[in-house]
């Protein structure tokens, strides 16, 4: 089997990378190890920048998204019992997220590919990225019991933070910066209307919480928990109790409850491998960063890495330049640095850390006390959040 790019992963990085190159008339081959309806189905992050909503947009991929997205114009801080809205359109020129969840970008992305796009092989196992240092890579792969090649002229991997992709850079180029945080979230699904209209950041002695929500009836919320907490040593009403007291207000503010349908932990890491580039070989999204999901970057940079890639290979296609392709990595990395900092601040302003003192709870709340009286440093967290340019 032959194409120009080979891609490894039909998560939103892959799929979106194929649509884009389509639109740029470029031949392109996504496997993917898990069946559809695993891809469908499993969930992450629900939270769209501004970019990453024109971006689906601008590539038909607009139609559902529009119709049920949740806009959202702002977010709301919780601290010492009080309140204070950070208004994005005000501190931004315009600009806002969207609640719409990854596995509803899937979804659209992959009906586009299915009705439109090139082959889209599911069930398809990467076995390794060979000949990444010549001008024709190669992509051995297990699909239906047969093994086959995948020969192209580029290789993108979208294979997330456990794929074969990264480990076919050679030790000697690759450098990896990371930490891990000694925190989870356990997050829940609950069939109940969202409490609050916007998402609501809760800094609390005991501990982080976020309310958010995957639909009007839905409602997605986290706790902040010991790293390695497993979720089912939580009861539902415990789950309820100590949501209840994270998010208190001294108005009379509500947390309505309901069934919890969902249970999850999910660990805390802060993760970048550069270069994001060897030869002919590629990294895109988790393959190549993991940010914490304080910020809400983890999809958006992935969006970032493939529009940067399509744009480039465009570039070359058209001019025969290589110059976009040469600065791929370098460009994303830019971006991916920024989300990473805006992250790691996130996280720490909002969490307790297990050996916090009184000085460190004191700090969280002088930052959380300038962001709220000053709108330099609340226009700072708003561009940040709604999302650094792409490309």
């Amino acid at each position: 089997m032959r194409t120009t790019v080979g891609i490894i992963g039909a998560g939103p990085a892959g799929l979106l990378l194929a649509r884009l190159l389509r639109r740029a008339g470029i031949e392109s081959v996504v496997l993917e190890s898990r069946d559809r309806a695993y891809v469908e189905r499993r969930q992450r992050a629900g939270i769209l920048e501004q970019g990453t909503v024109d971006v689906l947009r601008a590539a038909g991929a607009g139609e559902r998204l529009d119709r049920e997205g949740l806009r959202h114009d702002g977010i709301e801080l919780r601290f010492d019992r009080r309140r204070h809205r950070v208004d994005f359109p005000a501190l931004t020129g315009g600009r806002s997220v969207t609640v719409y969840a990854q596995t509803e970008v899937c979804k659209d992305l992959i009906a586009l590919q299915m009705e439109e796009g090139g082959p889209l092989l599911f069930e398809a196992e990467a076995l390794t990225v060979e000949g990444a240092e010549t001008d024709r890579p190669r992509i051995p792969f297990r699909h239906q019991g047969r093994e086959d090649v995948l020969e192209c002229e580029y290789v993108v991997g979208c294979d997330g933070f456990w794929g074969v992709a990264r480990n076919a850079f050679p030790a000697e180029v690759s450098r990896v910066f990371e930490r891990s945080y000694p925190y989870a979230w356990l997050g829940i699904l609950a069939d109940v209307a969202p409490s609050h209209d916007e998402l609501v950041y809760a800094r609390h002695e005991r501990g982080f919480a976020l309310l958010s929500m995957r639909s009007p009836a839905v409602s997605r919320l986290y706790l902040q928990v010991p790293a390695g907490t497993d979720a089912g040593q939580w009861g539902d009403e415990e789950i309820w109790d100590e949501l209840e007291r994270r998010l208190e207000t001294d108005d009379d503010w509500k947390l309505e409850r309901g069934p919890i349908t969902q249970k999850s932990v999910t660990p805390m890491r802060s993760f970048v491998h550069e270069p994001m580039r060897h030869g002919r070989l590629f990294l895109a999204g988790d393959a190549a960063h993991i940010v914490p999901p304080t910020g809400a970057k983890g999809l958006n940079l992935a969006v970032g890495d493939v529009v940067t890639l399509a744009r480039a290979l465009a570039h070359e296609r058209e001019t025969g330049s290589p110059e976009l392709l040469d600065a791929y990595s370098a460009t994303c990395l830019r971006r991916v640095w920024q989300a990473e900092r805006f992250s790691y601040d996130m996280t720490t302003l909002l969490h307790r850390a297990p050996d916090a003192t009184p000085f460190d709870a004191r700090l969280q709340l002088a930052r959380l006390d300038r962001i709220a009286s000053s709108r330099a440093a609340e226009t700072d967290l708003a561009e940040a959040y709604t999302g650094f340019p792409l490309g």
